[in-house]
């Protein structure tokens, strides 16, 4: 799951806040600023969206800087602003706050805890890998294309951490070195996650909040995936090949025999075996995702002759929900097992939901000081008359140092999307694309910055130095950046 809000500790140094302390420092500031910004609104139109051009400044509303920080997570939760009932939550998704993404966060958590512990996706890879024995250069491409889809599907990310030593020592072994293991489960989920299709976790509850359907823009995060995948892939072969031929040329060439003996000694033991029951387990497991899909497609609005669901986050959970008592009956978990085992997967993405109350509490303080629609006008005033594709590759670049700041995407949606996606609308962009910015911005600074547990735990397990990955990555991080950049501004300009 694409969520990074806990940190790896550190050995020394400066080690920067939790995304919990920079969302609620956050929403201090904001308190703070609504005794310094103006307060204004826009006009509103039919469908409860800002009219460009028609601001006005109104009475200033400051906030009670101690009691409105405290309560405003929880009052963002129900969608509740405050004793003045002030409620402004125009294509911000849900008129009734963030408990609906909340739930679903823990829902999902919970059918994923589920279906790991069959040890169904575990028993899957781990035979993926027994039967590319001897062709272990094959293994590189269909091993990142299958944690891709585990990124772009659901965002695959901690879990991937169970799988760094199997991969690494049969890499190792076939004449490769630890970084390309390593690189295999790291790139081969972030690329995925970058370009998420149907990641509820990052599409959709950006989608959510942008008040726009998950598969809205689904063609550009198409093009992302395919695209990023294959140049991911041709950088790691390329590499691999380069090691294989000339060892001395690994990045890690100095701790080569370190390496052998300790992955070695890490891969004697049992492997899961794929049996008929894992087989079911996994197609349900992605059927679970396929009826996601087709639940919040609008075909009636695009003129397919198929029955439309209208789903949206309640039914999304419902359906998830019901896919997990599914999965946990095809394994014959006793009722007791099920249970806990929901409830500790459901404990296990709790911060990411606590995130979520958090990252929202911000658009309250601001929306019940009615400085929203001030900070929206002077980003409107800057950007000016700038052409559709400046507009959405300008998203991209500013998404970037958010995603720094604000490394769990959740949160970063939260809080970005009730601004961002109304401006799409004083340029004629679909809001989806502003979507599309930040989970491709998201999922590129998430390759790599040291805020992401995933990044420093991947490397930690695999003994990579951090600064001789990033020396050896970037130019990765770049095509994909012009990639992003590329696809965002064909899809402005043909909107």
């Amino acid at each position: 799951m694409s969520e990074h809000a806990a940190e790896p500790e550190p050995k020394s140094g400066f080690r920067l806040p939790s995304a919990y302390t920079i969302l609620f420092a956050l929403i201090v500031l904001a308190a703070i600023a609504t005794w310094i910004i103006p307060a204004g609104t826009y006009d509103l139109n039919a469908e409860g969206e800002p009219v460009p051009g028609t601001y006005h400044e109104v009475e200033q509303k400051p906030a009670r800087i101690l009691v409105d920080s405290l309560t405003a997570p929880i009052n963002g939760m129900y969608g509740i602003e405050d004793a003045t009932g002030n409620i402004n939550y125009y294509n911000s998704g849900s008129l009734f706050g963030a408990i609906d993404v909340a739930l679903f966060i823990l829902v999902i958590g919970g059918f994923l805890g589920v279906t790991m512990k069959t040890g169904a996706i575990q028993a899957g890879i781990g035979t993926l890998v027994r039967r590319l024995e001897g062709r272990e250069r094959w293994m590189i491409p269909a091993l990142m294309v299958v944690f891709a889809l585990g990124g772009t599907s659901y965002g695959m990310a901690e879990e991937s951490l169970a799988f760094y030593a199997l991969v690494i020592t049969v890499l190792i072994a076939a004449g490769y070195d630890a970084l390309t293991g390593a690189a295999v489960v790291l790139l081969g989920c972030g690329i995925g996650t970058l370009g998420s299709t149907i990641n509820p976790f990052a599409t959709g509850i950006a989608s959510g909040f942008a008040g726009v359907s998950i598969s809205d823009g689904l063609p550009g995060r198409v093009v992302i995936l395919l695209v990023g995948l294959a140049i991911g892939i041709f950088f790691v072969l390329r590499y691999a090949d380069r090691v294989k031929a000339d060892p001395s040329r690994s990045v890690v060439h100095d701790m080569r025999e370190e390496n052998e003996a300790r992955f070695k000694s890490e891969s004697e033991g049992g492997a899961i075996e794929l049996t008929g029951t894992h087989k079911l387990i996994l197609i349900v497991f992605a059927l679970a995702f396929g009826v996601m899909m087709y639940g919040v497609i609008p075909w009636e609005d695009m003129g397919v002759p198929l029955p439309t669901w209208w789903w949206w986050f309640p039914e999304m959970t419902g359906s998830f929900l019901l896919f997990a008592i599914i999965i946990g009956l095809i394994a014959r978990m006793g009722e007791g097992e099920l249970t806990g085992t929901f409830v500790d997967g459901a404990r296990d993405l709790l911060g990411v939901a606590l995130i979520i109350g958090i990252a929202r509490g911000i658009t309250v303080i601001m929306n019940n000081g009615e400085i929203t629609d001030t900070v929206l006008h002077w980003c409107e005033l800057a950007l000016g008359d700038v052409g559709e594709s400046t507009f959405a590759i300008v998203m991209f670049l500013l998404f970037l140092p958010l995603s720094f700041l604000i490394p769990s995407s959740s949160g970063l949606a939260t809080v970005a999307m009730p601004i961002m996606a109304p401006l799409a609308s004083f340029v004629n962009v679909p809001e989806q694309l502003v979507v599309t910015a930040y989970q491709s911005a998201s999922g590129v600074m998430n390759l790599f910055i040291p805020t992401s547990a995933v990044v420093m735990g991947g490397l930690a397990i695999a003994r990579v130095p951090y600064d001789r990955y990033l020396r050896w990555v970037w130019p990765l991080l770049l095509a994909l950046s012009v990639l992003c950049i590329v696809v965002l501004g064909v899809g402005a300009a043909l909107s």
